[in-house]
């Protein structure tokens, strides 16, 4: 078993302890999720683990031949190549052994029969051995699978990697990565970039990897699905939780919940023993009055008492207003007939119809590229329908939140955005409701250009509330959200009173929000009656029944008899005596010759067939090969 073991670890920069006094350990075999918030010291553990970074005090050591594969949350590839070249790269040992086969073939090709070329056979029977057990007949393969599953097609193999976007590199470093086959994997925000589909192929992928794994994740359901063991980083400590994601969040709860009480009775405990003390110090009972004392300092000493209270990081504040939903009670705030939209030969989708109920919400997913941005947009009026009519309620009062935040002024402060929504406010207003987002101090003051990815969802999020809508329509609205803001916006969303349309690829937002679904796909559309686990639940019984199916069809039908061979007795045993003739017994001598020429022929031939590089990806091929030579 492998194993990775961190010892009294701590680890500062420029006087900033970041990790102090940790241990934990990590073995194969084992996938833990490895969770806190932003900064809180996720990567830089994975640093310590792979050598990158040095611990101040403490040990980190690995099981000797520990084979560690790192993806970095922003990897760097290189850009010389073509996509696949890059990706095949990683196969490097593979490509030599087959270089050296070719070499060996085209030796043999030219060597008379002899010891020689026998030497050279038995040369190329152990290198195919080797090329084999490497995975030679199979890599591409493998590389077709893994590439495809991450949301590449065939036509991006020959896309150069300086042409690719941020997102596509990433992918292809996460595929180079899992064909590597290490023994343990440190996935720092591995589903950064991939749509529903690929989630779930790469969770498949994880959950079928013999090795161990440590996953930095904001996907819960991810988590909820892979992870044995929740390890929290938060002020600079490490403290794990068995079990998956809903666990750890059950058995926090509770753990904080039975230390406060705790915290309580132990400082009413240790106030009631100072008090006993100072009263009858130097009295009567000064002797028990010292020996309440010693116990006292002893205990505490020990640690046996509980002196703080669990800490507990402060949140974003999310409250949607009293919206009006008188205006839109009891009708369709959206119907829509017959939509379609193309652009140029891509279709996005054909004939999709479907109608939105007040006060429902529905959640829109499915891979990239199939149009539910679109969707959105026809619906608010920024994108005209190819053919079909939509029909948004005239009351409705909708809050968009768009993928890129491109509502934002970057040359804008923080109050300034607010104040475009809240012109009476005054700029202390301002700051104060920016303070319940976390924007303290001089951070109101920055510009949004300044502003991390999270930082300015959280200015989009508070304009949106602050413009008291009674329709929310959200593009990716949990991008660059950590956990603990993720959940924070759900319990406020779960509040709103109004209706909500929500495109999302979190599995777990759109579980907890969502109780319809539009699942689209390439030119392709379904509309389900609950939520993203009942969508999944429907699709596998639709594909168990298929498979049922399927195998009905295919029953073995019954064997036929064969016949008995008649005969028996001395003279079946005689004619199994009877040495048996050979093809060449009735040959004349010129025959003989002939055929000899023309078998001399056919060795030559199958020696030049060994020198054809494309029977090295065909593992049958060489089989055949070799056993007709050996047969000739």
């Amino acid at each position: 078993m492998g194993l990775i073991r961190v010892q009294n670890v701590t680890k500062q920069f420029g006087g900033q302890v970041v990790l102090r006094d940790v241990s934990v350990e990590f073995s194969t075999g084992h996938v833990v999720g490895l969770v806190g918030p932003n900064g809180a010291g996720k990567t830089t553990l994975f640093k310590l683990i792979t050598g990158q970074l040095a611990p101040d005090l403490g040990t980190v050591t690995l099981s000797k031949g520990l084979e560690v594969g790192y993806l970095p949350q922003e990897p760097e590839v290189a850009e010389g190549q073509t996509l696949h070249d890059e990706v095949l790269s990683v196969f490097a040992d593979v490509l030599a052994l087959e270089q050296k086969l070719q070499g060996i073939s085209e030796r043999m090709a030219a060597q008379p029969a002899g010891p020689a070329l026998d030497e050279l056979m038995q040369q190329y029977d152990r290198t195919t051995a080797r090329f084999e057990a490497a995975g030679g007949y199979t890599y591409e393969q493998r590389l077709g699978e893994i590439l495809g599953g991450l949301g590449f097609s065939q036509a991006d193999y020959k896309l150069p990697m300086a042409a690719l976007s941020g997102g596509q590199k990433c992918r292809a470093a996460l595929a180079k990565l899992l064909l590597q086959e290490s023994q343990f994997l440190l996935l720092d925000e591995p589903t950064n970039h991939l749509d529903i589909d690929a989630v779930r192929w790469l969770e498949k992928f994880l959950a079928g990897h013999h090795g161990g794994a440590v996953i930095v994740s904001h996907d819960r359901y991810l988590l909820d699905r892979l992870a044995e063991r929740i390890v929290e980083v938060e002020g600079g400590r490490l403290r794990s939780f068995p079990g998956n994601y809903t666990n750890y969040v059950q058995t926090k709860a509770v753990r904080q919940l039975t230390q406060d009480r705790q915290f309580v009775n132990d400082r009413a405990f240790i106030q009631k023993e100072r008090e006993f003390i100072a009263k009858h110090m130097g009295k009567q009972r000064t002797a028990e009055a010292k020996g309440r004392l010693k116990r006292l300092e002893r205990r505490l000493a020990a640690g046996e008492f509980t002196l703080e209270r669990t800490s507990q990081r402060e949140k974003i504040k999310i409250r949607f207003g009293e919206a009006d939903r008188q205006v839109t009670a009891g009708k369709d705030v959206l119907s829509v007939r017959g939509l379609s939209k193309a652009y140029g030969e891509k279709r996005l989708f054909t004939d999709l119809s479907l109608t939105v109920p007040a006060g429902s919400r529905l959640g829109i997913t499915g891979p990239n590229g199939t149009g539910k941005t679109t969707l959105l947009k026809i619906v608010l009026g920024q994108v005209r329908a190819d053919a079909g009519e939509f029909d948004l309620d005239v009351k409705a009062s909708v809050g968009y939140y768009a993928q890129e935040a491109t509502e934002l002024d970057p040359n804008r402060t923080v109050v300034q955005e607010i104040l475009t929504v809240r012109q009476e406010w005054l700029e202390s207003h301002a700051r104060s409701y920016a303070a319940r987002f976390l924007f303290r101090g001089e951070d109101p003051f920055k510009r949004v250009s300044q502003l991390s990815g999270g930082e300015q969802s959280r200015v989009r999020l508070m304009k949106i509330i602050l413009a008291n809508p009674n329709v929310l329509i959200l593009d990716e609205p949990t991008n660059h959200l950590d956990i603990a803001s993720r959940e924070v916006l759900e319990e406020a969303l779960l509040e709103f009173p109004g209706t909500i349309i929500a495109v999302s690829h979190d599995r777990y937002f759109l579980d907890r929000i969502c109780d319809h679904l539009l699942v689209m796909r390439s030119n392709e559309h379904a509309l389900y009656d609950g939520n993203y686990s009942y969508y999944i639940r429907q699709v596998e019984a639709e594909r168990e029944s298929a498979a049922m199916a399927a195998g009905a069809e295919k029953r073995p039908k019954a064997a036929k008899g064969g016949k008995t061979p008649r005969g028996g007795g001395q003279d079946a045993a005689a004619a199994v005596e009877k040495p048996q003739r050979t093809r060449f017994h009735k040959l004349r001598l010129e025959e003989l010759e002939q055929l000899i020429i023309d078998l001399e022929t056919r060795l030559m031939e199958l020696h030049e067939r060994f020198g054809e590089p494309e029977l090295y990806h065909d593992a049958t091929g060489v089989s055949e090969l070799r056993e007709e030579f050996d047969a000739v």
